[in-house]
């Protein structure tokens, strides 16, 4: 299952089925805007996103879609 997180022109897409929660996301954001809940990844502050693609690069399991990636 795919879950959308959006804010303004942003979305950030995880893709749950995908998602191991190894966290790789929360660690490279510079701006903190990811979180672990029950395992996986969640875009909890898609508003303070930078666009740097970070989240996106560090997934090892290809997870995470950007709008702007």
């Amino acid at each position: 299952m795919k879950k959308e997180y959006k804010e303004g022109s942003i979305t950030i897409t995880i893709d749950e089925e995908k998602c191991q929660g190894a966290g790789e996301c929360v660690t490279a954001c510079p701006v903190e805007i990811f979180s672990l809940v029950n395992g996986k990844a969640v875009a909890t502050k898609v508003g303070e996103c930078i666009e740097c693609c970070a989240c996106v690069n560090a997934c090892p399991h290809s997870a995470l879609e950007h709008s702007s990636c």
